[in-house]
């Protein structure tokens, strides 16, 4: 991955980081499908360099503020036109211009957790969220994200972004995407999905660069 492009979040009274991931992060996953090269394919990957795993003693937001999208060349970047995508958040995303990638001795897999079982509490968290949004007059989004808090699933203590899937299917439910990440020695190239992330069940897991 020889390009990349910064978006770094701006976040004020009204619109916190979760909030400003949830609107950025849609943006994007939309920008990546309207791009991809086949069925959940995409050229371009995404790095989060402020991701930590959340833990009871950190108040931080676990994915920080910053997210970075890489590919192969310049053009694919020009081609994605983030502007565009994000031009009714400009007061809460700022847009870097493309850069070559700095030298770099670390690389990052980024993937989507899937939790076995979890369909029925994401199931029970939605049919709470929506009857309390119903009753209250408040945001959807809002009380499932409260909801979520409370679920055991949250245990498993991820960083999650609340996102909707617009890559197949007619499900236009909010779920919450949760994020695991490591570090490798080698990158390791190949494509992504429509997320900007490492496909699942790939042989060889595609990375990103590492840097700060």
């Amino acid at each position: 991955m020889d390009y990349y492009q910064e978006i770094r979040l701006l976040p004020d009274a009204e619109a916190n980081l979760g909030f400003l991931w949830h609107k950025v992060f849609q943006q994007v996953h939309i920008a990546l499908v309207e791009n991809k090269m086949g069925d959940n394919q995409s050229e371009v990957g995404i790095s989060i360099p402020g991701y930590v795993l959340p833990t009871p003693n950190k108040r931080q937001f676990p994915l920080g503020d910053k997210l970075r999208v890489f590919a192969n060349s310049e053009d694919a970047l020009k081609q994605l036109d983030l502007i565009k995508w994000l031009s009714r958040l400009e007061d809460y995303a700022q847009i870097k211009t493309i850069k070559p990638v700095p030298k770099c001795s670390q690389y990052a897999v980024f993937k989507r957790k899937h939790f076995q079982g979890k369909k029925r509490i994401e199931a029970k968290t939605r049919q709470m969220a929506e009857f309390k949004s119903k009753e209250t007059g408040e945001s959807f989004d809002k009380w499932f994200e409260e909801y979520t808090k409370l679920a055991p699933s949250m245990d498993l203590t991820l960083p999650y972004i609340n996102t909707k899937s617009v890559s197949g299917g007619s499900s236009n439910s909010t779920f919450p995407l949760f994020i695991e990440m490591k570090l490798v020695a080698k990158p390791q190239l190949g494509l992504f999905n429509c997320y900007g992330f490492c496909p699942k069940g790939v042989e060889r897991e595609t990375t990103v660069p590492w840097f700060e």
